[in-house]
């Protein structure tokens, strides 16, 4: 696992650090998830959250204060009391408290039954994790998702936000996200930004929480730092 932090622009502290899969010698996520097949995706969602869970304490997420967003397999979870206990005990084994989890699941998994999907969701904010809808604004669906279930969080695709600082549409499109996210008490975090001027227009428009190059790129086995606002215009330079 590599971790991300996703900092929230109020404070300049990580709001939480996702996980994110990579191979035993760094390979990409693409590399690894090319090998999951039906017969493995149960077993090998699983031991992502536990890996997750295992190296974030490790490298010391419980003293930094932030939450920890996995990323998980919707189509693994057969059911969610079922799936979520091995979870549970892990955290448990490492003193994480529950509600410092967050689990994203992406619109680029297709979602062979968006009831189940509806279920597992309410089912996690009910045991007290937030939920997170990641990529939104690509895949195989958008605001349909949205009529059916609402999570704690969307996280507006990259493509979305790439270049957003000379795209009106995509300002419009963006500034109608967050005003409709804000009604249905919805968190929005902008991921993959990557440059000063697409972080002004998102903190112009009133995105709170973002997540990308500009303050950090991912670290394997390590909580990587936070780039100052003086480093982030360097970075991005």
């Amino acid at each position: 696992m590599a971790f991300q932090p996703i900092v929230d622009l109020t404070t300049h502290l990580p709001f939480a650090y996702e996980a994110l899969v990579r191979g035993p010698s760094g390979e990409s996520a693409a590399s690894v998830l090319a090998q999951v097949t039906e017969a493995n995706r149960y077993a090998f969602d699983q031991r992502c959250r536990v890996r997750a869970i295992e190296l974030a304490t490790a490298a010391g997420i419980l003293e930094v204060g932030a939450k920890l967003s996995i990323n998980f397999l919707p189509n693994a979870v057969y059911s969610p009391a079922a799936c979520i206990k091995l979870t549970l005990a892990t955290a448990r084994a490492v003193g994480l408290p529950t509600s410092r989890l967050i689990f994203e699941f992406t619109e680029n998994e297709r979602m062979v039954d968006p009831a189940h999907i509806a279920h597992i969701v309410e089912s996690y904010k009910e045991m007290g994790f937030g939920t997170a809808l990641d990529d939104f604004g690509a895949g195989h669906a958008g605001l349909n998702l949205l009529a059916r279930f609402q999570p704690d969080i969307i996280k507006l695709d990259m493509d979305l936000v790439r270049g957003i600082e000379a795209s009106m549409p995509r300002r419009m499109i963006v500034d109608a996200v967050i005003k409709l996210a804000s009604a249905m008490g919805i968190l929005v975090i902008a991921e993959g930004i990557e440059t000063q001027a697409e972080l002004n227009t998102l903190a112009d428009l009133g995105v709170r929480y973002i997540q990308g190059y500009i303050f950090a790129k991912p670290m394997l086995a390590a909580l990587p730092p936070i780039a100052t606002w003086q480093e982030s215009i360097a970075l991005s330079a």
